[in-house]
């Protein structure tokens, strides 16, 4: 293992008992969490002991939930508010796949972040939660599929949408895509964030699917 692979594989240890962390100071049992995120209990359980990565979706979800933020729940904190993060500083942060670097300030209304999202990570999840996402793409192709339309995005192109319509990001070329990715933090009752994964339990108020899925 190399030192990247250990740096990657420490990030995500630590982001696991932060989970724990802010779902106890938030004052909910591991079932109640779990079922305002709509997931299972045994997710949310993999979760917090670090049996498993959370994807951006649920990272949303949970930060909203815990009244906190994407980077805060990374790790990702400055020690005093500044309004310029310079670009040494953004550390990258696995989770789900995809890599993360905080892009923007903490405790705002809104959450910037730079992305990574390699080819077929995250494929199968159906995003859907209040508030407004705006990305650009800054290198790679982007296959962004809004509702029942998909849209091919190239670098220099952008979208800014209602994230309450179903949406799905994935990266159409085998080196993944870069993205600009800023979104509105907002609580909410119903996070109903993914719909398709494996291991998540959807909700029975927003049941959409893949295209093509069979269900």
């Amino acid at each position: 293992m190399d030192s990247t692979d250990t740096a990657d594989t420490a990030a995500e240890l630590a982001l696991a008992p932060r989970l724990r962390d802010r779902r106890r100071g938030s004052g909910l049992t591991l079932e109640h969490a779990a079922r305002r995120l709509e997931l299972s209990a045994a997710h949310l359980s993999r979760l917090e002991s670090g049996l498993r990565q959370p994807s951006l979706p649920v990272l949303l979800g949970l930060a909203r939930l815990y009244g906190t933020t994407v980077s805060d729940l990374l790790g990702e904190t400055s020690a005093e508010p500044d309004p310029i993060v310079r670009g040494d500083r953004m550390t990258p942060v696995p989770a789900g796949g995809w890599t993360y670097r905080r892009a923007g300030g903490t405790g705002r209304a809104m959450q910037a972040l730079r992305l990574h999202v390699p080819a077929g990570s995250q494929r199968a999840l159906v995003r859907v939660h209040p508030g407004e996402e705006w990305l650009h793409v800054t290198g790679g192709t982007l296959r962004l599929t809004l509702g029942d339309r998909t849209h091919s995005l190239g670098p220099g192109d952008s979208a800014h949408f209602d994230s309450l319509v179903p949406h799905q990001l994935a990266a159409a070329d085998a080196g993944g895509v870069d993205l600009l990715f800023v979104h509105t933090l907002m609580q909410s009752e119903t996070s109903a964030l993914c719909v398709g994964p494996p291991d998540g339990r959807a909700g029975t108020g927003a049941h959409h699917h893949t295209p093509g899925d069979p269900r």
